[in-house]
């Protein structure tokens, strides 16, 4: 597709039909596809043609959906995952295993924590993590000859750490180490990692992309960015793989997307469903339209409770005070999203208080549609982590995240004073 503006890729890519043809992608609600010639089939199979031969590696809806995403982060493949969850543990697995480790920032997601410090040890993959703001010599400390991947996000989620890109990716290149990034709560209307240079960037489209909390999935986007050729940090893409062919993915034109969907997403089936792709697909029509709505709303919010006698601190870029103001107007100049945390001041219980006291405001355990949320992080997605973790994954038990939705901002502002009032 042409350079087209992200408002205009929103609306146009991914799909095209041809004359005659829906003009909105089917659902194509199938496993399996006929082919009449055997060698057909055949060179789907050894991936010498493009198409489709069973739902479990690709499908035409979910394909739309793929273009679509990767267009916007300006990639050059996108493949639909079950969730945000695996599209990250899609994302290590595809260039790590047994012996080898990754470096993660230690204020993620506390599902994303709980993958890296847990579960992907228990399978001989080693996570060490980081401060976010540590300095460049500190984190290249972790590296090792079995580092294979540098994993971060755009905003963190719910610490609201901003990332510095070129730091990282100054790191990333020194050591020739694939950098991947969860650019779930800015969008690719907000930044673009690729253009600061990711290579890998990841998403929970059940957020922003979906826009409405009805369809599950995630996304991997290959910036077609990063050479593995040669590269002896990734011995798997330089050597035949014998369970597909012989195949060598560093020869590929998209190598890690390559392996990603002939391999991982062959072995592991982790795929986005036809009817998903769908909602998702459509929901990101108006992507560029929500995320103005969700920043301007933010930052309405954020100036409120900044200046609120109960309320101790409140984190979003917006405010000139932020820690990360310099950097979001660097990488997020048109917006910040409508994601913010803040800090009661007092008892835990308070917390508690507050939030059932709103009204148009609901509690619940998700992010980044169009309803207004709220959570409390430290007794749910991270009630898992021990002190220390939540110390430095920037959980602080006061700590409220607040999702503001595309409501009327009076009305979202209305509802938070009402209930600050009750408590």
């Amino acid at each position: 597709m042409k350079k087209y503006k992200p408002d205009t890729l929103c609306v146009q890519a991914g799909y095209s039909p041809e004359s005659g043809e829906a003009r909105i992608p089917p659902i194509v609600q199938s496993t399996t596809f006929y082919y009449e010639k055997t060698r057909d089939m055949a060179d789907l199979f050894d991936l010498k043609s493009d198409g489709y031969f069973y739902s479990r590696l690709a499908n035409p809806t979910v394909a739309a959906f793929e273009g679509k995403v990767a267009a916007l982060e300006g990639g050059v493949c996108g493949i639909g995952c079950s969730s945000g969850m695996a599209a990250t543990a899609l994302t290590v697995m595809t260039v790590a295993g047994a012996g080898d480790n990754i470096l993660s920032s230690s204020a993620v997601y506390g599902g994303t924590y709980n993958l890296f410090a847990v579960t992907l040890p228990k399978l001989g993959i080693e996570c060490r993590f980081f401060d976010p703001d540590a300095p460049e010599e500190e984190i290249e400390k972790l590296i090792d000859g079995k580092t294979r991947l540098i994993f971060t996000e755009t905003i963190a989620n719910p610490a609201i750490v901003v990332l510095d890109f070129e730091k990282i990716a100054r790191v990333a290149k020194k050591y020739g180490v694939l950098f991947a990034v969860d650019n779930t709560l800015a969008t690719p209307v907000l930044c673009r990692p690729a253009e600061w240079g990711a290579n890998i960037i990841v998403h929970s489209s059940s957020k922003y992309l979906d826009g409405h909390a009805a369809a599950l999935g995630g996304m991997i986007v290959d910036a077609g960015n990063f050479a593995f050729k040669g590269n002896e940090r990734y011995p798997y893409f330089n050597i035949p793989d014998e369970s597909y062919h012989g195949l060598v993915y560093a020869e590929q034109p998209v190598a890690f997307g390559t392996k990603c969907r002939a391999q991982m997403m062959r072995d592991l089936g982790a795929i986005m469903s036809p009817q998903n792709g769908f909602l998702s697909y459509i929901g990101c029509d108006t992507l560029a339209l929500r995320m103005e709505r969700h920043s301007r709303n933010a930052e309405r919010a954020a100036a409120y409770l900044a200046a609120h006698p109960k309320i101790e601190w409140v984190k979003h870029p917006s405010l000139k005070g932020d820690k990360y103001h310099a950097l979001a107007r660097k990488y997020l100049p048109a917006g910040q999203g409508g994601m913010l945390s803040f800090g009661i001041k007092g008892s835990v219980e308070k917390c508690a208080q507050f939030m059932e006291s709103l009204s148009l405001i609901t509690q619940e355990t998700h992010v980044a549609d169009v309803r207004s949320c709220v959570l409390h992080p430290a007794s749910t997605t991270h009630r898992q982590l021990s002190e220390e973790d939540l110390k430095a994954a920037g959980v602080p038990h006061n700590l409220i995240r607040l999702s503001v939705g595309i409501e009327d901002p009076d009305d979202i502002i209305a509802d938070l004073e009402a209930a600050l009032e009750k408590v």
